[in-house]
């Protein structure tokens, strides 16, 4: 029996969104699984060894950083441990702006393993765009926008494979007990709201919350602890008890969508961050990149171990047991949360052939902030698979 999903069917997730809720969205936080292990909402971006002591160096003046323990840190800098890292980055998201608008520009991926007889390689499917905003007081507008982005090589070495095997611009993979076929081709943004995306009349609500209710959420660590992660099952939204590393992940990903996809103030991001941190089971890993290439300070929850058999179908090589660990990266200069990614820490099964550290899935801001001006989605992402 699959154990992942011997955990999913004791522990069922939370009640699913309503109908308004995911069309208001473009199911931003809420979409389907597509992968066996069970989604926690966000997924993985360079390696960074469990456990490790890493000290980081912060810039007193926001300037530039270095990483490494044997690394003298510049005039100007003050060396800081993994764990004072990451809360100096929440200090940054204190000093925020707000402002009329608050918009969230979200890509997510998820990577498939290719096995051609010239060389095993890994790609990014199934990768899509979500761009939502909306005014902080009703009447002021939303918006919600989605698109597919093209599939493409993960690395530049698995640029180098792919090209090997002849330059395939459609991969089919084995995903969610069926085959998928998914192409190098994006498709242009699609909306909701009659007037190209935009709800004249919205705002003032987000995923069904109240922005007021938002502003007026308290700013001290322990009181948004109490409110967003006790252990209660009924608070977490769990029917039974999960073990210490799933309680990790489900905590990690409610302080995710807090932070990263919802108008909360500056304050409370913060304070936020600072709660999360203190949390069993969550730890500072210190420095991790993203899959958009950008660094930040990491907290990361304990391992988990997910088991594919044949049970329900697919390839032998899609079968097999792994290790895996959920991320959360900030930018140590904002507090933005950058991505939630699922990073690979025992290789086996489907990943037996990658290395700790790869990226299962993710789910990263472009960008997430308030703004004076309203928001407008952005250019396409440059994926070039030439």
């Amino acid at each position: 029996m699959d154990e992942v999903r011997m955990v999913r069917d004791a522990y069922p997730e939370p009640a699913p969104p309503t109908a308004r809720d995911i069309a208001r969205a473009k199911a931003l936080l809420t979409k389907a699984p597509r992968r066996t292990t069970p989604r926690l909402w966000w997924g993985l971006g360079g390696v960074v060894a469990a456990g490790t002591a890493a000290t980081v160096a912060i810039t007193l003046a926001g300037g530039n950083t270095t990483s490494g323990t044997n690394t003298p840190a510049p005039s100007g800098t003050v060396r800081l441990d993994t764990r004072s890292a990451f809360l100096a980055a929440a200090t940054k998201a204190e000093q925020q702006p707000t402002g009329k608008y608050f918009y969230a520009d979200v890509v997510e991926g998820q990577a498939y393993i290719m096995r051609p007889k010239t060389g095993t390689y890994a790609i990014t499917g199934a990768t899509t765009e979500d761009f939502v905003w909306t005014g902080a007081k009703r009447g002021m507008g939303e918006a919600y926008y989605g698109r597919d982005l093209p599939a493409h090589p993960v690395s530049d070495q698995d640029k180098a494979l792919w090209r090997k095997a002849g330059s395939p611009t459609s991969f089919r993979v084995w995903s969610g007990d069926a085959y998928h076929t998914y192409t190098a081709k994006a498709t242009k943004w699609s909306s909701d709201g009659p007037n190209r995306g935009i709800i004249s009349k919205g705002g003032g609500e987000f995923m069904g919350q109240s922005t007021e209710k938002l502003q007026k959420l308290p700013t001290d660590p322990a009181e948004l602890a109490k409110i967003f992660l006790s252990d209660s099952n009924k608070k977490m939204g769990i029917a039974a008890k999960l073990p210490p590393a799933a309680t990790a992940n489900l905590k990690m990903q409610k302080v995710a969508g807090l932070v990263g996809w919802t108008p909360t103030p500056p304050k409370v991001r913060a304070a936020l961050m600072r709660a999360l941190a203190d949390q069993p089971g969550v730890h500072a890993i210190g420095r991790d990149t993203d899959p958009l290439g950008r660094q930040g300070v990491a907290l990361a929850a304990g391992e988990m171990t997910a088991t594919r058999t044949g049970e329900y179908g697919g390839p032998k090589a899609e079968q097999g047991t792994y290790r895996w660990r959920k991320v959360d990266i900030f930018d140590e200069h904002t507090g933005a949360l950058l991505s939630v990614q699922t990073e690979l820490t025992k290789p086996g099964g489907p990943y037996s052939e990658m290395k700790p550290g790869f990226i299962i899935d993710y789910q990263a801001n472009r960008s997430a902030a308030w703004t004076d001006t309203k928001p407008t989605p952005p250019p396409a992402l440059p994926f070039d698979l030439r």
